[in-house]
């Protein structure tokens, strides 16, 4: 990947200000995870949902769990969309179309793109009008494709735009390693790579790759979502918790993390973390044949417009 680190880097202090854009199940969930998880590294979270009620809703449960001990909690305030750009660190979680649980075949993710992405524009060109310095993080589908929206219409340096939809597809690479003894070397070696859907990269193991167990790994974890709808649910909590909330923590944390950034061409998930000098990816070799897969699925992203 390019060096993301002679541009310009979030601002981000020990503890930031969270923004939030809508509390659909995607958005609350997460949210959750930011209250009962992020003391240590947020110290407030703001809320924004168009619909009238839902953030005072939210304001209104999440300020009334406290653990036992009185552990500090980021306290949640409502904001108007005006003041989504006025902290360090904003979610984009809004979606015009999520398929409900009858579309059960496809890629369900991009077939939400187009909407969504003259959505998240208006947010992008908000965050141009308002100068932001902070990171613009994008939850909703399509992740990496949304990312590069972001980009092009925000002016903001590659650096401050990030996409949150790796995690859960790891996390669900170790519940089938788990389950399957052929799959068992993801556990320890496995690693997950590109984007939040169809060209999804599973490799079993960087040193000892094998091209056929990674592909079928894929495809099972590519299509786990569409196991959960045809249960008659919406795939969103491990999303939520895994690509959300828990990646996004360990990123503040400084820790690594699986998110999607910036390779001069496109926006790809990798396992990343941010330290004070900047962004620093794996330094892996790759074999041939992951290569080859990763540089497919480059292709397919680049060819999205």
């Amino acid at each position: 990947m390019i060096d993301l680190n002679d541009t310009n880097l979030p601002r981000i202090p020990s503890k930031c200000r969270v923004t939030l854009l809508a509390l659909g199940d995607v958005g609350s969930t997460l949210l959750m995870g930011l209250r009962l998880m992020g003391g240590d590294v947020i110290d407030s979270i703001g809320i924004c949902d168009v619909r009238p009620g839902v953030s005072d809703r939210w304001e209104f449960e999440l300020n009334q769990i406290q653990s036992p001990d009185g552990a500090a909690l980021p306290p949640v305030d409502i904001i108007a969309p005006e003041q989504l750009f006025d902290g360090d660190v904003f979610l984009f979680c809004a979606s015009r179309m999520i398929p409900d649980t009858s579309v059960t075949a496809g890629d369900v993710r991009m077939a939400q793109y187009g909407l969504n992405r003259e959505l998240v524009s208006v947010y992008a060109r908000m965050a141009r009008a308002k100068d932001y310095r902070g990171l613009f993080c994008v939850v909703s589908d399509p992740v990496d494709p949304l990312c590069r929206a972001v980009l092009r219409e925000s002016g903001l340096s590659p650096a401050q735009v990030r996409g949150f939809g790796l995690g859960v597809m790891h996390a669900r690479a170790l519940y089938y390693a788990r389950r399957d003894p052929r799959f068992a070397s993801y556990l320890t070696e496995g690693r997950a790579f590109g984007p939040h859907g169809e060209d999804l990269v599973l490799a079993n193991s960087i040193a000892h790759y094998d091209d056929a167990l990674s592909r079928e790994l894929t495809e099972k974890v590519a299509h786990a979502n569409l196991e959960m709808r045809k249960l008659g649910y919406k795939p969103y909590v491990a999303p939520a918790l895994s690509s959300g909330a828990l990646s996004l923590l360990a990123l503040l944390r400084g820790q690594w993390n699986y998110s999607s950034v910036y390779d001069g061409q496109v926006f790809m998930g990798c396992r990343n973390r941010l330290t004070p000098a900047g962004i620093e990816t794996e330094p892996l070799t790759l074999p041939p044949a992951l290569q080859k897969r990763l540089d497919e699925t480059r292709a397919k992203l680049n060819a999205i417009e």
